[in-house]
């Protein structure tokens, strides 16, 4: 089960991919949504010559306004000589309605000319703004990654991107397995350097974002940024070690439109640009930076608070939250407990849900006050992957492994709350 928006905008049905480990998605055939009242279980989509070397698909969103759901595929050539990899993957969205009818979203041109609106790697992560309009997700460059192999001095460095319904984009020598058109316009909106100055605000890593409200946020003057992102961005400090600090990232409305001498494609030895108009900025300045468990940023739905996790002065990983215009940060968790899993708001904005000492929590944000909603469980039972609302709010879903005759497997186990 994904981190985040698994839910239909009914909160009747609940998307899924089949893999029992978490790095197996190049091994993963299946995507799946599954009833949560009546637990009637359906098969959305099949990945065709699936090996274990891919295609893969895995990391499902349900769109928040549509009975629609997107996803990671990898190539459809996906061998053992091309197998499955960061830089080799797609979005496809399938239609609840339509099972096993693929939409290719991203395109892809890899190869000189290289064609704005496709990409030259792979995405993955995606998610979905509140309106379903517009997609993030994050980036690994193959036209870097080839570049790199006889420079030492380039890297692919992750990058995060955004992809709406704007137009389609069809590309050359369109093969519709390592070339292909997308239904959609993707570009990369973060700007990365192998080599951030320290003390700067430059980065070599952007990652695991999060779109800012439900409408974007209000700036100090009182104005209104309508899309946003906020992301994980890894800088130098002044020693010249490597910290995660919370970046925000201003969208234009407008993705087609390139800065002069700087393509949004790239080129044959530079790294795809953002669009005339992305603001990128640091909000956060800390000794430590973010620590803890692999995880995404989480904005409140009124978009006054992006929440990050990092290590309290006890050595605790607790959730902490700023204001997408920066500012003081503020401790929102106070566990005697390290949090051990991604953590969601809830779509009230009032509480977060999380696990620690091997239990599902939420905590209400005014008071601090925590609640276990589970009984401790062993470590190899544990709450696994993340808590995730519905987006009524009635209900959370997690992951944990259940032993059977057949062995242990990763099941999708739901809390109805009280209203």
């Amino acid at each position: 089960m994904n981190h985040i928006q698994v839910f239909s905008p009914d909160d009747a049905w609940l998307v899924y991919d089949t893999r029992n480990v978490d790095s197996n998605l190049g091994q993963t055939c299946c995507i799946r949504m599954v009833n949560v009242h009546t637990g009637e279980d359906r098969l959305l989509y099949q990945t065709p010559n699936q090996t274990p070397h891919g295609p893969g698909a895995g990391a499902v969103t349900f769109s928040p306004t549509q009975a629609q759901v997107l996803f990671l595929h990898g190539l459809r050539n996906a061998d053992a000589q091309l197998p499955y990899a960061m830089t080799r993957r797609t979005g496809v969205l399938i239609d609840t309605q339509k099972p096993g009818n693929p939409h290719f979203l991203d395109g892809r041109n890899t190869a000189p000319p290289f064609t704005a609106g496709a990409l030259r790697g792979g995405t993955h992560a995606h998610g979905w703004s509140a309106d379903g309009q517009w997609v993030s997700f994050t980036y690994n460059d193959e036209v870097m990654e080839r570049l790199a192999a006889s420079d030492p001095t380039v890297a692919d460095l992750r990058m995060v991107g955004v992809m709406a319904p704007v137009r389609a984009v069809k590309v050359p020598n369109d093969n519709g397995a390592d070339a292909f058109g997308g239904e959609w316009f993707a570009a990369v909106v973060t700007r990365v350097t192998e080599n951030p100055t320290p003390g700067s605000d430059e980065i070599n890593r952007a990652f695991d974002e999060t779109w800012i409200g439900r409408a974007g946020y209000t700036r100090p003057d009182g104005s209104r940024q309508h899309r946003a992102l906020a992301f994980q961005g890894n800088v130098r400090n002044g020693a010249n070690q490597t910290v995660t600090e919370v970046f925000v990232l201003d969208l234009p409305d407008n993705l087609t439109l390139a800065a002069a001498g700087q393509p949004l494609e790239g080129t044959s030895n530079t790294r795809p640009n953002p669009p005339v108009g992305a603001v990128q900025r640091r909000i956060t300045f800390t000794e430590r930076g973010i620590e803890g468990p692999r995880h995404w940023l989480r904005s409140t739905p009124d978009g006054t608070l992006i929440g990050f996790l990092a290590k309290d002065k006890n050595e605790q990983v607790q959730v902490f939250g700023v204001s997408p215009n920066g500012g003081a940060i503020r401790q929102l968790t106070h566990q005697p407990h390290s949090i051990q899993t991604p953590f969601s708001f809830s779509p009230d904005g009032n509480r977060v849900a999380y696990a620690a000492d091997n239990s599902v929590f939420i905590t209400d944000l005014s008071s601090g006050q925590a609640t276990r909603l589970t009984p401790r469980s062993t470590d190899e039972t544990r709450p696994i992957n993340g808590v995730v609302w519905s987006n009524k709010g009635d209900r959370l879903v997690y992951n944990r492994y259940v032993a059977g005759p057949e062995g242990r497997f990763i099941q999708i186990m739901q809390l109805r709350l009280s209203e």
